[in-house]
């Protein structure tokens, strides 16, 4: 194949020798990585599966490959024992770690935010409960869930603040003719 990309190149005449050769060079290491190794096709060829190696290389846990921090394996573990269904597939336990992250994710900056905001270096759970009854979302989808020492959020009914001066001022502006 490099052969007639050579020949090819050498008819058109566009370009010079030393393109060329750093475009075969290019090409080279490219087929090479594509390219089996002698030690892998011997692999495959002794049976020792799909992998071509031995395993001497470290294993990659499922959350790592996912790019994830909450434990795909002890997630899917805990489907299993848990009989929610006969049989559970592979990215149901990936899809369900990403979800966890995601929420606990959101509820902590929200409870940082919180925290910062009442001059405290460190989450309790009153800025927990506070980070989620402000925002609606997360209030709607934790409606029926009771935080522990969280609390209850700050409320004034309008009709208990009393009017002030400006109140009585824009009123007796209206009923003058």
């Amino acid at each position: 194949m490099v052969g007639v990309i050579v020949e090819c190149a050498c008819l058109f005449g566009s370009f010079s020798s030393a393109a060329i050769q750093s475009s075969l060079r290019t090409l080279n290491r490219r087929f090479t990585l594509l390219l089996p190794t002698p030690q892998q096709l011997q692999a495959t060829m002794s049976g020792r599966g799909k992998s071509g190696k031995a395993s001497t290389g470290k294993s990659k846990t499922r959350s790592s490959r996912a790019g994830l921090q909450f434990p795909v394996g002890r997630i899917h573990r805990h489907l299993r024992q848990g009989n929610y269904a006969q049989r559970i597939g592979a990215g149901a336990p990936v899809y369900l770690a990403a979800i966890m992250e995601y929420l606990a994710a959101e509820i902590l900056e929200l409870a940082g935010n919180a925290a910062r905001d009442n001059n405290k270096h460190r989450i309790n759970p009153r800025h927990i409960q506070l980070a989620v009854r402000n925002d609606d979302e997360l209030s709607k989808l934790l409606s029926g869930v009771t935080i522990a020492q969280g609390g209850v959020l700050p409320h004034i009914h309008s009709n208990l603040i009393p009017k002030g001066k400006g109140g009585k001022k824009a009123a007796s502006q209206s009923q003058e003719y």
